[in-house]
């Protein structure tokens, strides 16, 4: 069954994410950073029949997990997130891991472990609507940064997110596509896809609208990533960003 999807903005540029089962009215928080937005949220979607049922946690950054213990407390809700790291994460309610799945009503996610930004970074797939919640590993038009995995994991984490539906909603954890699309630029500068990629993003912030989600297929021929032939060229790619200005 399909979910209805929305962000909520969130300390100076991370999104958490609302997800509503449409059949049950279920919902889930994906990664709460701060509490008053996200309380809001979760009141308006109380007052709109929605019915709170857990919270996502995609790694153990604090600027992805800093509330969830106090929404937990005020909600009820459950808090899920990955076995590799739950001992960097707030006591976990259940535990997940590559290969399992994970129903909110009646959509189910699968676990992906995507590795790379963290250790233990998992990102979370519901394949009938489809959209991913991959937190700090892919973002429109850039990754993550390796703060704890190496360039080949990164690589193989979005390797791996790129054989997704093409139709896939990419729900990242942050607004950085301005930025990335001055990388993006400069990184692809004869692609005319890239430029009105970078074109429509630079007048969404303009108007400080949002550019996410955004379709999977659109970011395999815009991110120069996930357009990346090889780990060689990622690494250099990913070396290139660390110091771009």
């Amino acid at each position: 069954m399909a979910l209805n999807i929305r962000a909520i903005p969130i300390l100076s540029d991370n999104y958490a994410w609302l997800l509503r089962d449409a059949a049950s009215d279920e919902f889930a928080i994906v990664d709460p950073a701060e509490l008053d937005p996200v309380m809001k949220a979760i009141e308006a979607e109380r007052e709109a029949g929605g019915r709170p049922a857990m919270i996502l946690l995609t790694h153990h950054h604090s600027d992805h997990i800093d509330a969830a213990e106090a929404v937990r407390e005020r909600t009820g809700m459950a808090i899920v997130g990955a076995t590799a790291d739950r001992r960097r994460l707030p006591r976990l309610d259940r535990e997940v891991a590559e290969g399992d799945t994970l129903a909110l009503g009646e959509s189910v996610a699968q676990i992906i472990e995507t590795p790379g930004h963290t250790r233990g970074h998992i990102s979370y797939f519901f394949a009938a609507t489809p959209a991913l919640f991959c937190g700090d590993t892919l973002f429109s038009l850039g990754c993550g940064r390796l703060l704890e995995g190496s360039p080949a994991e990164m690589f193989d984490s979005l390797r791996r997110l790129a054989t997704l539906p093409p139709q896939t909603l990419v729900c990242c954890g942050h607004e950085y596509t301005e930025a990335n699309a001055r990388f993006a630029l400069a990184a692809l500068p004869d692609d005319r896809v890239v430029a009105e990629r970078a074109a429509e993003v630079f007048a969404l912030r303009r108007n400080h609208a949002a550019t996410l989600p955004v379709q999977l297929g659109l970011e395999l021929s815009t991110n120069p990533f996930l357009r990346s032939p090889d780990l060689a060229d990622f690494t250099r790619l990913r070396r290139w960003k660390d110091s771009f200005r």
